[in-house]
């Protein structure tokens, strides 16, 4: 079962520098209207291709616009080996409305 994170939750691992990967997951067009940096940038559809891209080592978040699709690849990295995945809750919009303000939400 996949873990999901809360916003708040995340940017405390942050401050305190722990080892997280933030993976975006979205289509290129979202990309461009609001981002978490740093972030890697796989769309949802190559992962499955580029799975040698995400480390094993550290947490790995996984983040879409409102946290479904995100939760749909964690568990898919979950059932491929990788140890500690978790799931954005309420993704980047959630990210924006909790923790930073500044980054931009769109429909």
């Amino acid at each position: 079962m996949v873990t999901e994170l809360d916003p708040r939750e995340l940017r405390e691992l942050l401050e305190r520098k722990e080892q997280v990967l933030l993976l975006d997951i979205r289509e290129p067009w979202e990309r461009d209207q609001a981002l978490i940096d740093p972030s890697l940038f796989i769309p949802m559809e190559e992962v499955p291709d580029r799975l040698d891209e995400i480390p094993q080592e550290g947490m790995v978040v996984v983040y879409c616009h409102h946290g479904m699709r995100s939760y749909v690849v964690a568990d898919y990295l979950e059932q491929r080996g990788f140890p500690r995945v978790r799931s954005l809750q309420g993704g980047i919009d959630g990210w924006a409305t909790l923790v930073d303000p500044a980054v931009p939400r769109y429909g």
